[in-house]
């Protein structure tokens, strides 16, 4: 039996706990991330014995996420967000319990597989933001989807700073060494996981298709697409994905190096704990910066425009940019290049799938949506790997100029997102 379409105030009740739901995912599902991201390279630079190949483990996270982006998305087409969501989070449930396998045996390929798998649910928190705008006003579009991105903020910064209490419980009931934070991840996990099978009714993917197939049989037309700019948006997002991945990934590694160096002879136990402090507070930085202001920037994105808020993001990041090449051999300067980091990830992250969204035609939608996901975590993928190499031979501030490249492209290739052409 199809089920009635919504109401136009039926359809603002539905948004508004739609977007309820999604927020309290992400607070869950940002537990996780957040200790992925500041575990992943510590872990696979200790596992392996060479910090060349810690960019292996954001490579891996991204790459998964990659992988698994467009058929959550083409499963999301079919079934709904529901399932997809649900899927993801089973993904990440499973990779949790291989990485701490890996650790326990020191098997650096197994340790990549489950970092793979955890990134393959990130692909599920991904696709939150655009189910967020599945049923959102136009007006709203922005706005709805930067709170889902904002919620990712309390797991996000949790995490890392959990990494301390997570070895403690994790020592307690016997796990190996840097893993203890799991446990943390794999409980959030688990209760996103049934978050999103209880809470997330209406599906909103599923009566936006029925609201927007009654619309086009009213008015005998669909919002009309335009390529070139969603070829864009996507570019945008991809390349200051890119960026942000690359530079976050290595700075792990980096600020151990600093640690080390603060301490020379044999003093590891004071460097050791210099670098859970270092790393936990910068990353916790990091991740605020991505989420903290998202609503700032989606609200923005709806009053000036989604291309001048990408363009803000761009000036973020090479202000980011500068701090890490001038400013590296200083705790403060690193820290302080990660928060505008994250605070340019985060503005055109948000203005650009809004413009994505709103430039892409419904029956297209998500299907392009998904490639945006792959194609952004499988450039950061490469990013990540070639990040590490980079960093082993031209030190942090050569990451920092290498990464200017892309936001530059970014900026020059602006003009096409005022591309009228459908």
């Amino acid at each position: 039996m199809t089920a009635p379409v919504l109401t136009l105030e039926q359809q603002a009740a539905v948004q508004r706990r739609t977007v309820l739901v999604l927020s309290l995912g992400q607070v869950l599902g940002g537990i996780a991330f957040g200790a992925t991201v500041s575990l992943g390279a510590l872990l696979a630079a200790d596992i392996s014995g060479d910090d060349a190949l810690s960019g292996l483990a954001t490579a891996s996270v991204t790459l998964g996420a990659a992988l698994c982006a467009i058929p959550l998305a083409r499963l999301a087409a079919r079934v709904g967000r529901r399932r997809a969501l649900t899927l993801g989070n089973l993904f990440a449930l499973v990779g949790i319990a291989v990485v701490i396998l890996a650790a326990a045996l020191r098997i650096f390929p197994l340790l990549l597989v489950g970092i793979l798998m955890i990134g393959a649910g990130n692909a599920g928190n991904l696709q939150s933001r655009f189910a967020a705008t599945d049923l959102a006003a136009p007006a709203h579009r922005g706005r709805d989807l930067s709170v889902v991105v904002w919620a990712t903020t309390i797991g996000g910064v949790a995490g890392p700073l959990l990494l301390g209490p997570g070895e403690v419980v994790g020592a307690a009931i016997g796990m190996p060494p840097q893993t203890g934070s799991y446990v943390f991840s794999f409980v959030a996990q688990s209760a996103a996981l049934v978050l999103y099978l209880v809470a997330l009714r209406p599906d909103p993917l599923l009566a936006a298709q029925r609201l927007s197939t009654t619309a086009a049989a009213t008015a005998g037309a669909l919002t009309p697409d335009r390529p070139v700019v969603a070829r864009y948006a996507m570019f945008a997002i991809a390349g200051s994905h890119v960026v942000m991945a690359s530079v976050m990934a290595m700075t792990p590694v980096h600020l151990s190096h600093m640690a080390h160096s603060m301490h020379p002879g044999h003093d590891m136990a004071a460097a050791a704990a210099d670098v859970s402090q270092l790393v936990g507070i910068t990353i916790a930085l990091h991740v605020a910066g991505m989420y903290a202001l998202s609503p700032v920037f989606g609200i923005l994105a709806d009053r000036i425009g989604r291309l001048r808020v990408v363009l803000l993001g761009q000036l973020l990041l090479a202000g980011s940019l500068v701090f890490a090449i001038f400013t590296n051999d200083q705790a403060w300067g690193v820290m302080v290049a990660l928060i505008l980091l994250g605070l340019g990830w985060s503005a055109a992250t948000v203005a650009g799938a809004a413009l994505l969204t709103e430039s892409s035609a419904p029956e297209i939608r998500t299907r392009r949506q998904g490639r945006s996901d792959s194609i952004m975590s499988l450039s950061a993928a490469v990013g990540a790997v070639l990040a590490g190499v980079v960093l082993s031979n031209f030190q942090y501030a050569g990451l920092g100029i290498a990464a200017s490249a892309l936001v530059l492209a970014i900026v020059v290739l602006s003009p096409l997102a005022r591309s009228r052409r459908s």
